[in-house]
């Protein structure tokens, strides 16, 4: 494209190689037309948009400089990638973010080529980038790999595994700290700059190794004299001990929204060969955009929103999310029984713990991005007869399964597990699914597994979680509003494995575990209307199981269907290994299950999840057509 005074800088970037044609001096001019466009985007589409307008300066410099895709740029989580995804060939397609067919919210391999690892889980990019630094070393060449982690992510221990494991390869990597929890104040002005862009430069660099080489010639005692002198003076100014003492070469505090800062220090970083170098970035998250740099949350998640003003769009729901039903329901118990107390790893708000906080701040813990810690944590604290109730997403509690198995079921441990994002989730996609949970936590000794099939039934399982003191329990519950059932009072425990006749009915029997009930109840009425009597039942609990309603179930209907929010070897396989142990598949049962399919199903929103998944009313009435040997739905064609 040919370019005027008059071209918006923005519209001359197709891929980063065109950021080489751009002056220095302009890019600033870039960054806000960046800006911009991201805000725009993320307006209509709704997604993560405080953390991408903290990086925006920062991700035009790291392009300007590195050589992208040849050069490695790992995002760690991935929420901030929205420049970078404008700068990489895919501004065309911004405005299909975490829509169906359309951009992740995320980085993802298999969307380009600028992408070089997927994440959507915190404090993974050290150690994806430590595994391709090294892999270009045994590979012979001399590509650099850059990781850029928040300091939110640095709260996780694995995090510091990775670094520690880098500064003993000393292989070349650099790691940027993206801090946006520090304001930009004189500490990160002028002398900070002058000092960063100093220990970055080659001179300084071939000073120190002169100095390295002849202080290994001294006998030992001076050496280790030496080093802790250059040590100290260079962490009284910079403050980067802790980073040196894992092996990194620590520069920075730098202001990440100063291109003049930004630009001189990643030249210095790119072109010293110095082992791993951690830079520190200071930003402001929500940068740029009134609205988020005012909000408590600097719009870190959002739904679509007025530009102008700022204002999201909200869901006109009838009917309470089932995250606020469990906050309130907490709340409730926790009133009653003051052992009861909330753990969150940095989630407060998406679990609604920060409505329990607010009432019983002594008795919350967020423990940061640590899901492995706050397990544990919560095992100490249920070991000395407190109430815990670790509240994590599906998808984030997989990182702690070791936790869950040694430090809770083996010890039979009562911690209270409320599973919040069970199922599939929609716009985060695959990533954030709660797909396993109902496998991996089924399959365990001691434990009771609850999947609360509407907001109402949450109530009384939060009760009953709080009524289990013989071991460990889970409540596994969906993102978003529930169905608008009529709430009770308070929760009635319920009594431990037994589900419920929801409908009875005599051909076919719909066993349903969690919120795919109503898709159930809508099917029966389809397979009345054609003259199948239906029974539908709510499990309830896939462990212990209702044995006497499988019997009942099995044994007085031909059909029987399993139907389940998760994936295969969950609920399905213990309901068959009872039936064939109790010898009810000895008959002519036809029994089957419906679980989600044995591949990722990519962002959409969840309803278009769920028939993609073949779990909606249809495909119950379409597997029911197919074990009867009749086409229902041409059958319902010709009724109409």
């Amino acid at each position: 494209m040919s370019k005027t005074s008059d071209t918006p800088l923005l519209d001359t970037i197709v891929a980063p190689a065109d950021l080489h044609d751009i002056a220095d001096d302009k890019l600033s001019d870039l960054a806000n037309e960046v800006r911009r466009e991201m805000i725009d985007a993320v307006s209509v589409t709704g997604g993560h948009l405080g953390a991408g307008l903290g990086v925006v300066e920062l991700t035009v410099a790291i392009h300007k400089v590195f050589d992208t895709p040849r050069d490695r740029l790992i995002w760690d989580v991935g929420h901030q990638c929205y420049p970078h995804k404008i700068l990489t060939e895919r501004r065309d397609r911004i405005r299909t973010l975490r829509k169906g067919g359309g951009l992740s919210g995320f980085t993802k391999r298999d969307e380009s080529d600028y992408d070089p690892f997927g994440a959507a889980h915190a404090s993974t990019s050290i150690s994806a980038g430590l595994g391709m630094a090294v892999a270009r070393d045994l590979n012979a060449r001399d590509n650099q790999v850059i990781c850029v982690i928040g300091d939110g992510a640095m709260s996780a221990g694995m995090a510091y595994e990775a670094m520690n494991n880098a500064g003993a390869l000393e292989s070349d990597l650099i790691v940027i700290l993206n801090d946006n929890d520090m304001s930009i104040a004189p500490p990160v002005g002028a002398m900070s700059a002058y000092l960063a862009r100093l220990v970055s430069s080659q001179t300084y660099l071939s000073v120190r190794e002169v100095g390295r080489q002849i202080a290994r010639r001294l006998p030992r005692f001076l050496h280790d004299k030496a080093s802790k002198a250059e040590e100290f003076a260079r962490g009284y100014w910079t403050g980067g001990t802790l980073f040196e003492e894992l092996g990194f070469y620590y520069v920075g505090p730098i202001d990440g929204h100063n291109m003049d800062h930004l630009l001189p220090v990643l030249r210095n970083v790119r072109d010293a060969k110095q082992g791993p170098v951690l830079v520190h970035v200071v930003t402001k998250k929500g940068k740029g955009y009134g609205p988020a740099e005012n909000s408590a949350d600097k719009y870190h998640g959002v739904s679509k929103f007025d530009v102008v003003t700022g204002n999201q769009v909200k869901s006109q729901a009838n009917a309470l999310s089932y995250t606020r039903v469990f906050s309130d329901s907490l709340i409730k118990e926790a009133r009653k029984d003051e052992r009861i107390v909330a753990i969150t790893a940095a989630m407060p708000g998406g679990t609604g713990l920060d409505r329990f906080a607010n009432v019983f701040p002594d008795r919350c813990f967020d423990v940061g991005i640590a899901e492995q810690h706050g397990v544990t944590f919560a095992a100490g604290l249920a070991a000395e007869g407190m109430k815990p109730f670790a509240v994590i997403y599906s998808t984030f509690l997989q990182r702690a399964y070791d936790q869950v198995v040694h430090d809770v079921a083996i010890q039979n441990l009562p911690v209270r597990f409320a599973i919040d994002r069970a199922g599939l989730v929609g716009a985060d996609g695959p990533t954030h699914a709660g797909a396993f949970d109902i496998t991996y936590l089924a399959t365990l000794p001691n434990f009771t597994v609850m999947a609360a099939a509407d907001e109402s039934e949450l109530v009384h399982m939060i009760a009953t979680a709080a009524q289990i003191d013989d071991g460990p329990s889970a409540v596994r519950y969906p993102r978003g509003e529930g169905v608008g059932t009529e709430m009770p009072e308070e929760g009635i425990p319920l009594e431990i494995g037994k589900g419920r006749i929801i409908q009875r009915g005599t051909a076919i029997a719909l066993l349903s575990l969690g919120t795919r009930l109503g898709e159930c109840r809508d099917a029966a009425e389809e397979l009345a209307s054609l003259g199948l009597s239906t029974t539908v039942a709510d499990a309830r609990f896939a462990k212990p199981l209702d044995h006497e309603l499988i019997r009942d179930l099995a044994s007085n209907h031909d059909i029987l269907i399993t139907i389940e929010e998760g994936s295969i070897g969950g609920f399905h396989a213990h309901v068959m290994q009872f039936m064939a142990e109790d010898g009810l598949l000895d008959g002519n049962l036809k029994f089957r299950a419906m679980t989600l399919p044995d591949r990722f199903i990519d962002q959409d929103s969840p309803a278009n999840m769920y028939i993609q998944a073949g779990l909606d009313s249809d495909a119950i009435v379409e597997k029911v057509s197919g074990l009867l040997g009749r086409n229902l739905a041409e059958e319902t064609s010709r009724r109409a």
